[in-house]
């Protein structure tokens, strides 16, 4: 028992020793399920870590600042839905510089305001507090620690708290870049 502690100790020190940190930012193209809108530019921020858990698997958790939203068709009206957003990606490295992604994302409502008109209205109590999505990436590394990045993350649960009945989905194109402080 003894010796099963000490290799699950030595594995866990070897994983914690592997992991990496990095920031990341880009662009996001938001939009919702909802046939009567237009697609939002916002922005993202955040950080990472990046832990191997095989030869060419890790898993990526990021914190990261989500603006998303939509614009609705024919009028002045844009919606801006404001996120602290934890995707935990699983990597796979097709090549060292190149790899896939895809996982859950958890996004927790920091702000919703609706602008139009010149005037600004919270809406925050008819938005969900919180919002699940599924992400799907890709990323290339130009050096080990500066690469760029591309994810959609399609919404699955109902963004929409009024009883209104309209499942309306937060869905999010992001492209950016990251930067990872190499040892």
């Amino acid at each position: 028992m003894k010796k099963v502690l000490l290799v699950g100790a030595i594995a866990l020190f070897g994983a914690m020793n592997a992991q990496t940190f990095g920031l990341k930012a880009g662009m996001n193209v938001s939009s919702v399920s909802e046939s009567d809108t237009k697609s939002k530019i916002g922005f993202y921020a955040g950080a990472l870590m990046n832990a191997p858990i095989a030869t060419n698997f890790s898993i990526q958790p990021e914190v990261l600042y989500n603006s998303k939203g939509f614009k609705f068709d024919g009028a002045d009206v844009t919606a801006n839905l404001d996120y602290i957003s934890v995707p935990v990606m699983f990597q796979y490295n097709v090549v060292p510089q190149f790899y896939l992604e895809a996982g859950p994302e958890f996004s927790f409502l920091v702000s919703a305001k609706a602008k139009g008109g010149g005037a600004t209205l919270d809406i925050k109590d008819n938005v969900n507090s919180f919002d699940l999505g599924l992400g799907l990436g890709a990323g290339y590394y130009f050096i080990p620690s500066v690469g760029i990045n591309a994810r959609f993350v399609a919404g699955l649960t109902n963004a929409d708290k009024t009883d209104g009945g309209t499942s309306i989905r937060n869905n999010v194109f992001q492209i950016g870049l990251t930067y990872k402080f190499t040892k």
